[in-house]
């Protein structure tokens, strides 16, 4: 179920971030409830992957002692699980709102696309990132619906919706880009029709178009953070730091996924907290004078 993934999903409380509502104890729940059960489909769709490639697992040097290749997990177990997380995933975020339901069977479509016959979209260069970063966007369109009551509406941000886009097709091609790179001899199928120097031009596109993103979402913040509008640009410093420090994790020789490896890098993870705790005053200490 790679629970260490599961941090992706906190996409799904980026609205209730940015809407200032982190401290309204009933719209927090209803966000921490589709996180969960974003987490839950997600467990399902790892057990669904392993199901699919049980096989080819087993003759994996290192994959062939996940659980349901090396036999802990009987498959008819594994399908059981996976069912039972679907329905518990759809039937929760259904009981919020309609809409997140409706994001969450998207999400859960797309990735089956994404790994299942006859679609098998993860063999299709760039077609196969750019379906990773609509899950991000589905993350918080989700979390966007889950804070929505009649009285309290929360639409999504065009700046955050596509912020979240750019920066979802940033990390994945850096990370197509780092496989490439190190690992060129033994690479996936979508590896095999990506051009280097495309996916370089890519790479530094999206993270150019983040950058510009996220600039103009600080010039002009929604209505509920106009107080803060003078000082959020000052936040932009620390995600070109991040990105920087992304691209370098990427000069790694390590055979080990730039996006996992940036959450054990001090320099980044001391950026992000940074980033986050400067974020969080603006919006939420800074009042009128």
């Amino acid at each position: 179920m790679r629970p260490k993934q599961w941090v992706k999903n906190l996409f799904v409380l980026a609205p209730v971030v940015f809407a200032k509502d982190l401290f309204q104890e009933q719209v927090l729940l209803r966000a921490l409830l589709a996180f969960v059960g974003f987490s839950m489909l997600a467990g399902a769709i790892y057990t669904i992957n392993d199901l699919v490639d049980v096989e080819d697992d087993r003759n994996h040097p290192t994959k062939r002692n996940r659980p349901i290749a090396s036999g802990q997990v009987p498959v008819p177990a594994a399908k059981a699980a996976a069912a039972v997380l679907i329905a518990l995933s759809l039937a929760g975020t259904a009981w919020l709102d309609l809409r997140v339901a409706a994001a969450a069977l998207a999400y859960l479509l797309k990735d089956l696309a994404y790994s299942l016959r006859p679609f098998r979209f993860k063999q299709v260069a760039y077609l196969d990132v750019v379906l990773i970063a609509a899950g991000f966007v589905l993350r918080v369109v989700a979390g966007c619906y889950a804070v929505s009551t009649p009285s309290h509406l929360v639409s999504p941000s065009l700046y955050l919706l596509g912020c979240t886009a750019f920066l979802a097709l940033f990390l994945g091609f850096g990370k197509r880009y780092h496989e490439l790179r190190v690992n060129a001899s033994k690479a996936r199928d979508a590896l095999k029709s990506y051009s280097p120097r495309t996916l370089k031009v890519t790479l530094w596109t999206t993270a150019f178009a983040t950058v510009v993103v996220y600039l103009a979402w600080t010039l002009d913040p929604p209505p509920q953070l106009a107080f803060a509008e003078r000082y959020l640009w000052t936040t932009t410093p620390f995600v070109l730091l991040a990105i920087a420090r992304f691209v370098k994790l990427l000069d790694s020789e390590s055979g080990e996924s730039p996006t996992d490896a940036m959450l054990r890098d001090v320099p980044f993870v001391l950026t992000l907290i940074a980033w986050t705790g400067l974020i969080l005053t603006l919006i939420y200490r800074l009042r009128p004078t």
